[in-house]
């Protein structure tokens, strides 16, 4: 773990949490698997086990190319649409868990595990590495990639971040890697695979989330949401 700050780490907490029942929800809905723009909104379950809403519904953009089923939670396989893969520039749909924060600040209000981001911290996007879909500081861990995206960028994306565990048990080559929510460029910007918001609700977001209800990230076009409600047990 000296060696992989936020992929042995991050591994670790995807496993515990897939092992609980969430218990804190971001529902990211669009209304088609093209669309750039969505809408999410929190929840919680109450002592009876049910969600209830928390706060107000706000804008994120997803992929610049819309959404693919991911590799998460539950299991889309069969299921009708189109499927993530590494540079498509789709966001995954599907459920995922929300393990830890990241940022340019030395700390952040949060209680999830943080990782304060400096310039050799990378997230490897070479399917070909031992290290593909882990954030590694690179000044320490010996280089087997040909690709990766450098975490402490020259603009305020990822000032704030937290990281989405999608094809992390294990990582596939070529299923897609380095999925985060993030500051967006713009209400109406896609990303290239993430989901992306104004920088106040990333913040409040991070001061939100509690590791110990195991938090997750819900995701997909309207119609397929409603689909899957009952099945995967979604608000």
């Amino acid at each position: 773990m000296n060696k992989i700050l936020f992929g042995m780490l991050g591994m670790l907490l995807v496993v515990t949490a897939h092992a609980a029942e969430p218990g804190q929800a971001i529902v990211v809905t669009t209304q088609g698997w093209s669309d750039v723009q969505g809408t999410a909104q929190r929840y919680v379950r109450d002592a009876g086990h049910h969600w209830q809403k928390v706060g107000d519904p706000f804008p994120v953009v997803v992929g610049k190319t819309g959404l693919g089923w991911g590799r998460g939670r539950v299991d889309a396989a069969g299921l009708a649409g189109p499927e993530k893969r590494e540079g498509d520039g789709k966001a995954p749909a599907g459920i995922f868990s929300l393990t830890s924060a990241f940022g340019y600040e030395p700390s952040a209000n949060t209680r999830l595990p943080y990782l304060p981001l400096s310039d050799t911290i990378e997230c490897v996007d070479d399917g070909r590495s031992a290290h593909y879909n882990q954030l590694v500081d690179s000044a320490r861990v010996p280089k087997d990639w040909n690709s990766t995206e450098h975490m402490h960028r020259p603009d305020e994306l990822y000032h704030f971040g937290v990281y989405v565990a999608h094809n992390t048990k294990p990582a596939i080559p070529g299923d897609g890697s380095c999925i985060f929510l993030h500051i967006w460029r713009g209400p109406d910007q896609g990303t290239v695979g993430c989901t992306a918001m104004g920088r106040s609700n990333i913040e409040m977001l991070l001061a939100w989330l509690d590791p110990k209800r195991a938090p997750v990230l819900m995701q997909m076009p309207r119609s397929q949401y409603d689909q899957q409600r009952l099945a995967w047990d979604m608000p």
